[in-house]
């Protein structure tokens, strides 16, 4: 039964469904270290024949995926509506196909390429630094936004192929009350620097202290101490 529910619900989507794009303001407000979008002076020099990456959520939405990011080539622009054409084969969008026709607003791109044709580009926005070096973290940060407590850097993990290089950085979350027996069960990950400064970012000023550096938080003044400095 379960292929036939599966058939009937695509051919629902292809020919009842439809799509939205996604605005990205919020993401990137919740997302500060992990995603950038282009500069508003990038975005307003567009011109037909460049390209514009967008966010597809479809309706009704996928089992597979939440969205899909993809290009469009920008074919006709009035004011801030611009409309495009599909550049890429959608994975589970079947509303959709190269060619198709995309509108669209300025606002709703999350990056772009510029045409062949387009000899005067603007400058780009200023550069912004990419916190994509790995770390080690308390997996409670992550996953309940538990304030960063205490962190050190080690010599770093030589890296798997393809992997981004590991900073060093070991990271806890606050484990006040806590006997030393709960806070080493605590699961780990390893993930981006940026994936732990959207949710505490009080440590930043910290971030390129050499390798052997360790703070502990003083909750009383909320700043960041050496750990020589923690009190008895």
């Amino acid at each position: 039964m379960r292929p036939i529910r599966d058939m009937f619900h695509r051919w629902r989507r292809r020919w009842l469904g439809s799509y939205t794009i996604a605005d990205p303001r919020p993401i990137a407000e919740g997302a500060p270290y992990t995603f950038f979008l282009p500069s508003e002076n990038e975005v307003l020099a567009l011109r037909p024949g460049d390209l514009v990456k967008l966010i597809f959520q479809s309706t009704p939405p996928s089992r597979e995926y939440a969205a899909e990011r993809m290009w469009a080539i920008v074919r006709r622009i009035e004011g801030d509506r611009l409309w495009g054409e599909l550049d890429n084969v959608p994975l589970d969008i079947p509303q959709l196909r190269p060619g198709s026709t995309i509108a669209f607003r300025r606002e709703d791109v999350i990056d772009l390429r510029w045409g062949e044709d387009h000899a005067v580009r603007p400058p780009s926005a200023p550069a912004r630094r990419h916190y994509e070096a790995r770390c080690l973290v308390d997996a409670c940060v992550l996953q309940d936004r538990t304030a960063v407590h205490y962190l050190y850097r080690e010599l770093p993990l030589p890296p798997a192929i393809g992997d981004k290089p590991d900073s060093g950085w070991r990271i806890r979350g606050d484990y006040r009350g806590l006997q030393d027996e709960a806070i080493g069960a605590r699961q780990v990950e390893c993930v981006s620097l940026g994936a732990v400064l959207n949710i505490d970012d009080s440590w930043l000023h910290l971030i390129d202290m050499p390798t052997g550096s360790a703070f502990v938080r003083n909750w009383d003044t909320d700043r960041f101490e050496p750990e020589s400095a923690e009190a008895d």
